[in-house]
């Protein structure tokens, strides 16, 4: 349990956060299923991404970790084996917390000639596996959830020949879209993932840089399709993990909801279908400047952001939902502790996702800012914040949950009185070093 306290000045700084997750994990995976070296600086040291480096080190990659002398940076050495060199595990690989490192590692080990099993914790036991399941399945892949539950345990039987499919996902979901373009790789003809809209996409962006025939196309309604012909190696790259712009979303809240405050977050990825956040609190009025941007393969810049007095549009009440929501769905209990702050309602729906993530995010959130005063409710995809009620300290149970610690601790900077966050040490799932930056800026 950590206890946290009201801000009693302005925060003012120049802050870098650790390197972007989803990009760390797929480093390390299209760095192993490629032909030569891969290098990785900024990559993020964290549980989940720890979990997928041990899972391929399982599979018989060769991974080396060092520090370099001249600047004490991190340096991430994959020896990668090719698409068809794997080494059968001899024990089930375990994903820890990691979502994403137990999603995207189906699409492989879906393809492999050995049989394997995977699993995580116990919220990754419970987080539905179904969705990636059905897919792999048409492809010809033979699939099981060992508990019959569709959740993890999952095993695969080996020497299964894929082919491509055209999926039509009912969800934008990167994992589950990245895990079907990993297992077209193996597959005989293209595969192609139609989603409602357009997740997340490092995996084609990367992926292309790695060799990959793979892109994405656009529909004027916004749907998206990805598409990959398969057949082309995968080779070796240099990669430079930009900061995780879901870390830095805890500081642009922060700047913004203590009076007086400025910080400069630099070098944060901006991929379009990552920043919504930066969108939706623009049209809010926040102070937001991006500086030094780099559009090249992932692009980033660094972020200003000055304290800011919020505002909606008609009525007195700000709407986030529709295509939005997969740019920013990690970043939603954080702009929930922004909305309580604000003068005016703010609705947040077609988030039904957000149940099933490390926590079921609509109802902790809720739970907690109904805890330090906030008029808030739940609702079947979302939640509505009546915002503009002072916070005031409480007890927040994080439920092991990294986001919701995270965003709690932002909560009290403009909150009276004593803060404790319960199971403070899950921040160490995507932000090992949070608390310390966070209290740096006190």
């Amino acid at each position: 349990m950590i206890a946290l306290e009201k801000a009693t000045k302005p925060l003012k700084g120049d802050i870098f956060v650790p390197g972007d997750k989803s990009i760390s994990h797929r480093s390390i995976m299209f760095g192993a299923l490629s032909e030569g070296t891969t290098e990785v600086t900024g990559f993020l040291q964290s549980a989940d991404c720890l979990s997928t480096i041990d899972c391929f080190r399982k599979l018989g990659v060769e991974i080396e970790h060092t520090i370099r002398p001249t600047n004490g940076v991190p340096t991430i050495t994959v020896h990668g084996r090719g698409l068809h060199n794997f080494k059968a595990p001899d024990c089930t690989l375990y994903t820890g917390n990691s979502g994403t490192t137990t999603r995207l590692m189906s699409g492989i080990l879906a393809a492999q000639p050995f049989d394997s099993m995977i699993t995580g914790d116990m919220s990754i036991e419970k987080r539905p596996m179904k969705r990636i399941m059905t897919p792999l399945s048409q492809m010809g892949a033979e699939v099981v959830s060992v508990m019959g539950n569709d959740c993890a345990p999952l095993r695969f039987t080996g020497g299964k020949q894929l082919r491509g499919i055209n999926y039509r996902s009912p969800v934008a979901s990167a994992q589950v879209k990245s895990c079907i373009m990993l297992a077209g790789l193996y597959a005989e003809g293209d595969t192609v993932v139609y989603e409602p809209a357009l997740s997340r996409n490092h995996t084609e962006i990367m992926l292309s840089s790695f060799g990959a025939d793979i892109h994405n196309e656009l529909s004027r309604d916004g749907s998206a399709a990805a598409i990959l012909h398969p057949g082309m190696p995968l080779v070796g790259q240099k990669i430079n993990v930009p900061g995780d712009i879901s870390s830095a979303a805890y500081f642009i809240a922060a700047a913004l909801i203590v009076p007086g405050s400025e910080l400069l977050i630099r070098n944060v990825g901006i991929n379009k279908t990552r920043s919504g956040i930066l969108a939706v609190l623009e049209q809010m009025g926040a102070d937001i400047t991006l500086l030094n941007i780099d559009e090249k393969s992932e692009p980033k810049a660094d972020i200003l952001v000055k304290y800011s007095e919020l505002k909606a549009g008609g009525n007195n009440q700000f709407v986030i939902g529709g295509k939005l929501i997969p740019t920013m769905i990690d970043e939603l209990p954080v702009v929930a502790v922004v909305a309580a702050t604000a003068g005016f309602d703010t609705i947040i729906k077609d988030a039904a996702e957000l149940k099933i993530k490390e926590s079921n995010r609509i109802d902790t959130v809720v739970e907690g800012l109904k805890k330090m005063g906030c008029d808030i409710e739940a609702t079947e995809d979302g939640m509505i914040i009546r915002g503009g009620k002072p916070l005031t300290g409480a007890d927040i149970n994080s439920h092991a949950d990294h986001r919701l610690a995270m965003s709690f601790a932002v909560a009290s900077l403009v909150a009276d009185g004593i803060t404790r966050i319960i199971d403070d040490e899950c921040v160490g799932i995507s932000y090992p070093t949070f608390f310390k930056d966070f209290q740096s800026l006190l």
